[in-house]
């Protein structure tokens, strides 16, 4: 992909170019594209900085090196505070580890530096995003799109935002006004067809995605979109040869590994859905989603006599409650495999009631595991009693 220009910092674009590429493979949704306009003019960079940010992309490069390229990253900023360039990339490699709280520091502050550069507002929203700020996402998007109208990038993620936060009417707009600047882009098309297909239009929804899968050259946005839309028909099969057609044009996307991953698991392929969960753990180690996913597809190939999968999934469900203890949806899952897997009934108990007291009162889990809190809180608590005297 072909990375902007940095205007006034000449000697930066090819490691710009270099760590703009990798950030495809963060699950950051913000590869390199052109910028809005020129760079914003600024001191002449420190030679240090740069060349500390230089032996960090090579870094990069090497999964095993990541830790010494943010080290050097961190170094660079400190020598050069308004190297705006190695403030993002920090950010990108921070994100692609979970730090999400000091990534978004270190993007705010490259977004402050260089208010026009596309990937760094792209790559900010992203973590707004994940952080379930997603207010603040759209609003940084939305302001850089009404100062750049044309940045496409920047609006597709707009249109994304919108329409995960709820606002699918906003999105409907944004989603036009991406087809009015590029009439017939198929991924402008996708976008739209997601949009109507929230909107409940499945019909049109299904016209507009036939519509970007006929174009040229196929894209893994398309045939990811094409795969949600056929789970929402009910058609699995359908739906896992588009995510899987998307994950083979662009590895590193990892929504359409999740896609697929969560078709099998739902299809009770446990191995497979293993794979690509731990697939998309690898671009992206802080997603809660692909952990959740991974901790079923662990038990789904457990049993009494193979405990193992049962103590992974464990210590995975585990692990989001750390990172996140307010997590319903771990507790719940973890509530399960304590109830249904490893007859542990009061830590089981516990959890189910934290799921509850958490849980939005329309989840059709509440039932069940009002159920069974029912059932075995005056057993657990008896139990309990008669352990401590």
């Amino acid at each position: 992909m072909k990375a902007h220009r940095l205007g006034a910092r000449g000697g930066l674009g090819a490691a710009r170019r270099v760590l703009a590429c990798l950030s495809c493979g963060l699950a950051l949704g913000c590869g390199s594209a052109p910028a809005a306009t020129q760079a914003p003019r600024v001191p002449e960079a420190s030679k240090g900085a740069v060349t500390k940010m230089v032996r960090a992309v090579e870094q990069a490069g090497r999964p095993t090196s990541r830790d010494e390229a943010i080290r050097l990253l961190r170094e660079a900023v400190s020598e050069d505070p308004n190297l705006w360039e190695a403030r993002y990339n920090l950010g990108i490699l921070l994100a692609e580890r979970g730090e999400l709280a000091a990534a978004r520091t270190e993007l705010e502050r490259a977004h402050a530096l260089a208010p026009n550069a596309e990937d760094v507002v792209c790559a900010l929203g992203e973590v707004l995003r994940r952080s379930d700020e997603a207010k603040l996402a759209g609003a940084a998007l939305a302001g850089f799109v009404e100062r750049f109208p044309k940045a496409a990038r920047a609006r597709r993620a707009l249109v994304g935002v919108l329409r995960e936060s709820g606002q699918a009417d906003a999105a409907l707009e944004q989603a036009r006004e991406l087809l009015r600047q590029a009439p017939g882009d198929s991924s402008a098309l996708a976008e739209l067809a997601l949009t109507h297909l929230e909107l409940g239009q499945a019909e049109v929804a299904e016209l507009l995605i036939r519509e970007a899968l006929e174009a040229e050259p196929p894209l893994a946005v398309v045939e990811r979109a094409a795969g949600l839309i056929a789970l929402r028909r009910g058609e699995d099969a359908l739906a896992f040869a588009h995510f899987a057609k998307a994950t083979d044009l662009d590895p590193t996307d990892t929504a359409a590994g999740l896609n697929t991953a969560t078709v099998l698991l739902q299809a009770g392929v446990y191995d497979r859905a293993e794979k690509h969960f731990r697939a998309v753990l690898a671009l992206e180690p802080d997603a809660e989603a692909a952990k959740l996913g991974l901790a079923a597809a662990l038990r789904g190939q457990g049993s009494r006599d193979k405990p193992g999968p049962y103590q992974a999934a464990e210590s995975l469900l585990k692990e989001v409650l750390v990172a996140t203890p307010d997590n319903w949806a771990a507790a719940h899952n973890l509530a399960v495999l304590y109830a249904e897997s490893m007859d542990r009934p009061a830590e089981a108990t516990a959890l189910f009631s934290e799921f509850l007291s958490r849980a939005p009162a329309e989840h059709p889990a509440r039932a069940r595991a009002q159920k069974w809190v029912d059932e075995h809180a005056v057993a657990v608590a008896e139990s309990s009693q008669r352990a401590a005297q």
